[in-house]
């Protein structure tokens, strides 16, 4: 038991550094359970205001919309956000040098982020996404709703997400040591500039190797009403997430073990 509380004691540190951040906890909290309530306020509100023009906030159309709106908007900021700041803390604070000092492995100090960090984001999604499953029923009134299975596995896919995004905006965060820049570049890259390149047919092949792309193959229901899905095999998606997952945790790893204390 020693032993295991011994390896549990650094990845409790580094959740309980992004729980004493405001600046990094409230808006994840507001980006995920806060930007779904808000969005299903805002449609029952329309409802209520005209059911003849605008159908309810529920059912499996909304639903879909939800997953967009948790998986490659707000639910992404808010893993680009925690991500970035498990990845830098040490690094703004000052407080690397002093744990390199005491002697602890630098290949212990990285891992650890990674259970901090996902102890911290994870049941948040897990909450954004248990409200938008209870909205959907519970507002849906005659709309088809989606099945036990749909709901089970699309929360799964939710989490699949954000651990995707946490790892990436970790790895580049420690191998940049910048919480602003990586934040900008991820945003920009996730946002911007891949939802631009995937609907360039002339990238051909090289579209299935955007995040978002191999995300919307895995997805267990069509992500809202986009008409840009591009075919591609599920081999082939998860092997694209897997490599957007671990090849920036390698070079976060890496830098760490590289960095001058």
């Amino acid at each position: 038991m020693n032993a295991v509380a011994a390896q549990l004691r650094l990845p409790r540190a580094e959740l309980l550094k992004l729980r004493k951040r405001r600046a990094v906890w409230i808006p994840a909290a507001f980006l995920t359970v806060g930007a779904i309530g808000i969005m299903y306020l805002i449609i029952e509100l329309f409802h209520v205001a005209n059911p003849a023009k605008y159908g309810p906030a529920g059912g499996i159309s909304n639903f879909q919309h939800g997953l967009l709106v948790m998986g490659q908007l707000a639910g992404m900021v808010a893993a680009v956000l925690v991500g970035t700041s498990a990845g830098t803390e040490d690094l703004s604070s000052g407080v690397f040098r002093e744990l390199v000092v005491t002697g602890r492995p630098r290949t212990q100090l990285f891992l650890a982020r990674i259970p901090g960090g996902l102890a911290l984001l994870l049941p948040l999604v897990a909450a954004a996404y248990s409200l938008l499953a209870l909205l959907t029923v519970w507002l849906a009134r005659t709309n088809p709703t989606p099945t036990v299975r749909q709901l089970a596995e699309a929360g799964l896919w939710a989490e699949l997400a954000a651990t995707m995004v946490f790892c990436l905006a970790l790895g580049l965060g420690s191998l940049l040591g910048s919480r602003a820049a990586t934040i900008s570049v991820l945003l920009a890259w996730l946002l911007v500039v891949q939802m631009i390149l995937r609907n360039i047919t002339a990238f051909e092949v090289g579209r299935e190797a955007m995040p978002s792309v191999a995300l919307d193959r895995v997805a267990p229901v069509t992500i809202g009403d986009r008409h840009d899905q591009i075919p591609m095999s599920v081999g082939a998606a998860v092997v694209v997430i897997v490599l957007w997952t671990l090849v920036p945790l390698v070079a976060g790893w890496w830098r760490t073990r590289t960095r001058d204390a």
